[in-house]
């Protein structure tokens, strides 16, 4: 038996939950800060006076972001380690959150342009936090335990809705973003915790690797097995991009084209669900508030539940279950909107159950989606081919919200919003969430098996 074998053997310790909790913390924070623009835009609509397109550009910059720091996140944690990644993924993202305050009124392509950073660091420490904990965990339940980091992201979600409910009109829109500088102090939590074994493991550094495993399983290094076997030479191979993608192109597709399918049935209703609820259906600005702290907390369920049921079902089942009742609530959306365009009244309700479905499985499949994607590599390329097929799939944060701003049009300007409009999208959300879960059937069942 070797240290690896070792610690599927050992119980969960008090140090590898302290670094479940540091990423659900962390992810935590930085979402409630990507969150936080679409309540912000709200807010900025009229005082601004920002047109479809103009709200629009500002929302897709973060996707802009998101590809970016996916694509280099990955490879720089499998360059340069996780734990290195992971502080500079926190300076990147606070440190654009910071100078967003210094936008002028009506400087919403200076906003807009910021939030390129701080969408690039919040996705490449998604990555590499994935990574991280994923590589700490026992293999029995590693979905679960990785799975958590992703879990409460929603809760950022519940935290800028109940920033805006409770706070919005006392802190103003500057008020509500300085709120995402707090998580500079992350840094204090991350240095008392080691890289990642299984990374100092792949670059060679055996020393550290045991000091970390000891660490991991709070054993004094001398009761640990032997390290296994070094594949420096398998590193030594993949380092090229066109290597990786000759000997990975399948689960990148896999990981791309899934991915894209559900980010953009879900985070156009992300990014766009506020301003529909409020312009279109005459919901106030404290009642969208409240229903989207609903929602987040549906979107928490929906992803706890995936990451517990997918070391029993299986990763791909839960994905397509996911898939299928995402892309209902989708329909739902797009029923409700149609009838309400056509004059039928009520149909508030229904947009927002929709809504609810969308969240608790379209988006509560990212419980699994980017451990069941990092799941497809092996270490010493896991950060890269996750940052790389998740970057590719985040192209639709660019697409979605840019679609709807400009289907919105200049109607927005006068907060006239035509739900005729967003209907066709709608439809086409609801399908790309079902594609999605039949794509993810391409990749390689994982539940029971050990970390490449």
């Amino acid at each position: 038996m070797d240290v690896v074998e070792q610690i599927e053997t050992r119980p969960l310790t008090t140090r590898q939950r302290e670094l479940i909790a540091l990423g659900i913390v962390a992810n935590v924070a930085e979402y409630f800060d990507l969150f936080l623009i679409g309540f912000v835009v709200s807010l900025l609509t009229k005082p601004w006076n920002l047109t479809g397109f103009e709200a629009g550009v500002i929302l897709t910059c973060s996707g802009f972001g998101t590809v970016l720091g996916s694509w280099l996140g990955g490879s720089i944690a499998d360059k340069i380690g996780r734990k290195r990644t992971f502080n500079y993924c926190i300076l990147t993202f606070v440190g654009f959150t910071a100078l967003s305050l210094l936008t002028p009124d009506r400087g919403w392509i200076m906003l807009a342009a910021f939030r390129v950073g701080v969408g690039a660091g919040v996705a490449a420490l998604n990555i590499t936090t994935i990574s991280y904990v994923q590589e700490f965990m026992p293999r029995a339940k590693r979905g679960m335990f990785t799975g958590l980091v992703s879990v409460f992201i929603p809760a950022g979600l519940f935290l800028g809705a109940f920033a805006q409910r409770y706070f919005g009109d006392v802190l103003g829109w500057r008020g509500l973003i300085a709120l995402g500088v707090i998580p500079i102090f992350l840094l204090l939590w991350i240095a008392r915790v080691p890289e990642s074994p299984r990374f100092l493991l792949a670059v060679g550094r055996d020393e550290e690797a045991r000091q970390a495993y000891a660490w991991a399983m709070e054993l004094p290094v001398d009761q640990l097995a032997p390290l296994p076997a070094p594949h420096t030479d398998e590193v030594k191979q993949d380092q090229s991009l066109g290597q990786f993608f000759r000997h990975y192109w399948r689960p990148y597709l896999v990981v791309a084209f899934g991915s894209f399918c559900f980010i953009l049935g879900v985070f156009t209703v992300q990014s766009w669900g506020q301003s529909l609820l409020s312009e279109a259906f005459g919901y106030s600005a404290a009642a969208v508030g409240t229903m989207f702290m609903w929602i987040s907390l549906a979107d928490i369920a929906g992803r706890a539940f995936s990451a517990w049921v997918c070391d029993r079902i299986g990763r791909r089942t839960t994905m397509l279950l996911y898939g299928l009742a995402g892309g209902a609530g989708a329909f739902l959306c797009a029923i409700s909107a149609s009838r309400a365009a056509a004059g039928a009244t009520g149909q508030g309700a229904w947009f927002y159950a929709g809504l609810v479905l969308i969240l608790a499985f379209g988006d509560g499949a990212f419980g699994i989606v980017n451990l069941f994607g990092a799941e497809q590599f092996p270490t010493h390329v896991r950060g890269r081919g996750l940052g790389l097929g998740y970057g590719t799939g985040a192209i639709a944060k660019i697409i979605g919200p840019a679609l709807v701003g400009l289907l919105l049009g200049p109607a927005a300007l006068h907060g006239q919003i035509s739900l005729s409009a967003v209907v066709p999208a709608l439809w086409v959300f609801g399908v790309l969430l079902v594609l999605g879960g039949l794509i993810y059937q391409l990749a390689t069942e994982t539940a029971r098996n050990p970390l490449a």
